[in-house]
């Protein structure tokens, strides 16, 4: 056997061996799809194939959200040590995990205060010295009305109060006018009965003109008919 056939053989071999460990260590996912609202709080949970005389130490895990942008990191432990230094910002201050499911086979993940953006795919990769594998989950993420904030109201009573504070400035200036369209009235109607008075004095004054002018006539046709008699 020559040497490429003995390289063939390891490889195979390898690869024999490997699918036999991979094969009983198995990690699956609790709920394949998750639903919740925003502000809300989740818990995610995968399961993996744990050995009593293997030590956590050997454990390395990746948890990440996948979306069509980015993979942003959930959770990560190297050889058995959460290292919170790799964890995506987005996810700060709002992952908990519980560290003795870890130790029973469980990596169960709090999440906190849901947003929209938080809806994806989670994928956790496990590695141990006794095997590999992963598992997969989807969340969705629905947007909900906040409680916490009032709805928009009318609030009429401002302008109520500022139609109060324009009433004086819009009446004062009617009512001037009111009364000095009064005042035209009543000092028209004056002077035509004034004129009316000073045109009857002026009639009964010609009058009494025209009756002497008249009887002066009269009197001085009748004294040259005498005469001419």
């Amino acid at each position: 056997m020559n040497i490429w056939e003995k390289m063939i053989c390891r490889i195979l071999l390898l690869i024999i061996l490997t699918s036999c460990v991979s094969g009983s260590f198995v990690v699956n996912v609790t709920q394949t799809c998750y639903q919740a609202e925003e502000n809300h709080n989740i818990t995610l949970e995968w399961t993996f194939t744990t050995k009593p005389d293997r030590s956590t130490k050997t454990l390395n895990v990746l948890c990440e959200l996948i979306t069509e942008r980015t993979d942003s990191v959930l959770y990560r432990v190297q050889e058995g040590v959460e290292v919170s230094e790799s964890q995506d910002e987005k996810f700060s201050g709002r992952v908990e995990s519980d560290k003795d499911a870890l130790r029973e086979g469980r990596i169960r993940l709090q999440l906190f205060r849901l947003r929209t953006d938080d809806s994806g795919l989670y994928l956790c990769e496990l590695n141990t010295d006794y095997g590999f594998g992963s598992a997969r989950c989807r969340l969705s993420i629905s947007a909900s009305d906040d409680p916490k904030r009032p709805s928009p109201t009318v609030n009429t009573q401002p302008e109520s109060r500022g139609w109060l504070n324009l009433y004086p400035l819009l009446i004062l200036p009617a009512a001037a006018l009111l009364i000095k369209l009064c005042y035209k009235i009543i000092k028209r109607k004056h002077n035509l009965n004034l004129n009316s008075h000073r045109l009857g004095s002026e009639c009964s004054e010609a009058v009494v003109n025209l009756n002497n002018s008249d009887a002066t006539h009269l009197a001085a046709s009748l004294e040259a008919t005498s005469i001419i008699f």
